[in-house]
């Protein structure tokens, strides 16, 4: 059963039963935009093993590029809680904005003003058609909650962001913030 309607700055949490999904499998995906055109989000607790310097080797800083989800993978995509320090920035909600001048950005990283817990970089992004995230809903894929943690989602540890949500929402839920992520290891 659906207890809130999607919108920006919302937290969608992946049940449990989209088990075999490998992008979306123990995913919490803070939603960037939500409206008649289709849903645009951010997988906010899938590291991928390197970093923007990796990346953009002028820049010699250690910031975790994240998944952001299977659509554009080969793109580059931030979220942060600094806009008056980077301009054109788009407000999500709660203080998280969505982008803004990269060439900014790197300037800024490289003359340590921008730490990693006021922004978070991802390749790719997690992206629904006009009606497919209400499709995936009604076949229960996601939990919708509120983002608690308002800007402070930044930052926040992504080892056990999926379990810690999964013991907030209780009931049936516990039982699965403590299961392996392959039932098979059960």
């Amino acid at each position: 059963m659906i207890s809130l309607q999607p919108q920006k700055g919302h937290l969608l949490i992946a049940e449990p039963s989209i088990l075999g999904d490998a992008s979306f499998n123990r995913s919490v995906v803070l939603l960037a935009d939500h409206g008649n055109q289709g849903s645009i989000g951010f997988i906010m607790n899938k590291p991928m093993g390197y970093f923007l310097s990796d990346l953009i080797p002028e820049i010699e800083k250690e910031f975790t590029v994240y998944k952001g989800g299977p659509v554009e993978q080969d793109n580059l995509y931030f979220i942060h809680k600094i806009p008056d320090l980077i301009p054109n920035s788009v407000e999500i909600s709660c203080g998280i904005y969505w982008g803004g001048d990269f060439t900014i950005v790197s300037k800024l990283i490289i003359e340590g003003k921008i730490t990693p817990n006021e922004i978070q970089f991802f390749l790719g992004y997690s992206g629904w058609d006009a009606h497919q995230l209400s499709e995936e809903l009604e076949a229960n894929s996601w939990v919708i909650v509120e983002n608690n943690y308002k800007m402070n989602i930044i930052g926040k540890s992504y080892e056990t962001f999926w379990k810690e949500k999964m013991v907030e929402l209780g009931g049936e839920y516990l039982i699965w913030s403590n299961s392996p992520e392959d039932p098979s290891f059960n």
